[in-house]
């Protein structure tokens, strides 16, 4: 009888061990946005076709577009993942991408999974004070795939929040993120 109370008991214990890292894995995830390791490789990476795109300025009462806020929603029915950070371009004839700040990503190397109807953003730092003033009548945002190097989908044309941005060569934008408030965090203070 011995035996088996504490065969229960062990067994008992293991499941309270199990439900108990259960939920502290989704309270992590939950604090730092929707974040997949196991099952990433199961989820198609988002592209425009799911996507609906938006740019802010921040603050919204600002004279000029210096910070902007980028936001993708998955208007999809089934999750998808965003790697790394957007490619973007400001103006038809940028010579490059925006360069990204590399310490912006919360959880390196995992992409940010969208949920149907959830939302991700990237802080755009338009211009940073450098040499090189140019203006800007577009924006123009490329996904990148699950392999760097790799890109998911065609190009998006995001509506512009004013009518032209004055970009310079000190441009940045950070890595994806569900915490809006935490990508704005690396460019509100340059």
């Amino acid at each position: 009888m011995k035996t088996k109370s504490l065969a229960s008991h062990r067994v008992a214990v293991a499941a309270g061990l199990v439900l108990a890292l259960g939920c502290g894995a989704s309270a992590q995830a939950s604090a730092t946005g929707s974040r997949t390791v196991g099952d990433a490789r199961t989820i198609a990476a988002c592209t425009q076709e799911v996507l609906g795109v938006s740019a802010v300025k921040e603050p919204a009462d600002s004279k000029d577009a210096r910070h902007l806020l980028l936001s993708v929603e998955n208007a999809g029915d089934k999750k998808c993942n965003l790697y790394r950070y957007p490619l973007v371009r400001l103006g038809a004839d940028a010579q490059a991408t925006t360069p990204v700040i590399k310490d912006s990503d919360p959880n390196p190397g995992v992409p940010v999974t969208l949920a149907p109807g959830q939302e991700a953003y990237a802080a755009l730092l338009v211009s940073g004070g450098h040499r090189d003033e140019y203006e800007a009548k577009s924006i123009t945002l490329s996904l990148q795939g699950s392999r760097p190097g790799t890109k998911a989908g065609k190009p998006v044309d995001v509506p512009m929040p004013v009518r032209t941005l004055y970009a310079d060569d000190g441009q940045l934008v950070t890595y994806w993120t569900t915490a809006p408030g935490l990508a704005l965090d690396f460019i509100m203070s340059k």
